[in-house]
């Protein structure tokens, strides 16, 4: 009988483990694999698996619920910045594991991005997972198994998630409604990302960090001036995109109101937890944003060296730009190293000034082009 769990692409040995798995699930499981490869996808699939009666006929209340991250038995754990804290994982998963579900069935865990789970989250998840109850199944995605901690790993079941074809991900997208060219670009943008890649092709705002990067690169070799005037230009497209996850939130917030406007009481702990999610989300939206801007003028700097020492134009990752490269390869190259020591800070520092972070990086920019 086809499930849910058949919905997720290019992963037909993790999906055919999961579908037997669903049948008497262990307590707990590591999904495995590189970014893009379908665990988020999984995630939910196997989450409303466990939780239809017919074993995720895709069609039921708990199906559709879970497929949307919306059912009260589904509890989502994701970084609030560069880690996931003790707090968090107390509050999510060891206050909510052993109390009764909110409605009866079991309970189901999502942690996404278990890697950042820092040091005193691990110990609490750890008690977890040591004396799990019988009701509760924790699903832990990781895109970096090997930095998770062996105490952890070894209590869970591991599935793994291997890396997707480019044509696959470009045939997935095209089936799902892109035009090709789209799903190309897309594809190459997010570096197989299927998930990213979907939303790309599909939003009509989806290139926007990236003209931000081309619009930034532009003033940035314009000297030291120019520098301060492309901070600018990143940080006020990230302004938007951060204000356009608040539009999202009330969106969702409204889908949970009945048909005479109010909202449904049953609902009431799934919305808390919405909006928590929501509230983590705009919080690391900024740093998020800048970091895919940053990614884009690599993108962008790596075509020109490519180009610039004889490469085929089909190999560009920026197929649809017909732009002159702005720097020889040699100092491109360089430049590709200042954009990784900024991504390096991004990543590393949670009180990073992004302002300050962007204008020291496009000076340095600056000074290596002009060299």
């Amino acid at each position: 009988m086809s499930t849910v769990l058949d919905q997720v692409p290019g992963q037909e040995a993790a999906i055919a483990y999961l579908k037997q798995a669903a049948l008497r699930p262990h307590h707990a499981y590591i999904f495995g694999g590189p970014e893009g490869t379908g665990k988020s996808l999984a995630m939910r699939a196997f989450a409303a698996s466990l939780l239809c009666a017919e074993g995720g006929c895709g069609q039921c209340r708990a199906c559709r619920l879970a497929l949307n991250d919306r059912h009260p038995n589904v509890f989502i754990v994701e970084p609030e910045g560069r880690d996931i804290h003790v707090e968090t994982v107390r509050d999510d998963v060891w206050h909510n594991v052993y109390r009764t579900s909110p409605e009866p069935g079991r309970k189901v865990f999502l942690i996404r991005e278990a890697d950042r789970l820092n040091a005193g989250a691990s110990d609490v998840l750890l008690k977890v997972l040591e004396e799990p109850p019988g009701d509760a199944v924790l699903i832990l995605a990781t895109a970096r198994p090997d930095e998770m901690t062996e105490t952890v790993m070894s209590r869970c079941h591991t599935v793994t998630f291997t890396p997707l074809p480019e044509s696959f991900v470009i045939e997935t997208l095209v089936e799902q409604g892109a035009e090709r060219h789209q799903a190309l670009l897309a594809t190459r943008l997010t570096g197989g990302n299927v998930g990213r890649a979907r939303r790309m092709a599909s939003d009509p705002d989806g290139l926007a960090f990236r003209d931000a990067a081309a619009e930034a690169l532009g003033h940035a070799v314009k000297g030291h001036s120019g520098a301060f005037e492309a901070a600018d230009v990143v940080l006020n497209s990230a302004k938007r995109y951060k204000k356009s996850i608040k539009s999202q939130l009330d969106v969702e917030l409204e889908s949970f109101k009945g048909d005479d406007g109010r909202l449904d009481d049953s609902y009431k702990g799934i919305m808390r937890r919405v909006e928590a999610r929501y509230l983590r989300r705009e919080r690391r939206a900024e740093r998020d944003y800048v970091d895919w801007v940053l990614m884009a003028l690599s993108s962008m700097l790596r075509d020109d060296v490519m180009l610039a020492l004889g490469g085929d134009p089909s190999w560009r990752i920026n197929l649809d730009l017909d732009r002159e490269p702005h720097v020889s390869p040699v100092r491109a190259a360089r430049v590709l190293g200042k954009i990784e020591e900024a991504r390096a800070a991004l990543a590393e520092d949670n009180n990073l000034n992004m302002r300050l972070l962007l204008e020291q990086a496009f000076l340095e920019i600056s000074r290596t082009l002009a060299a």
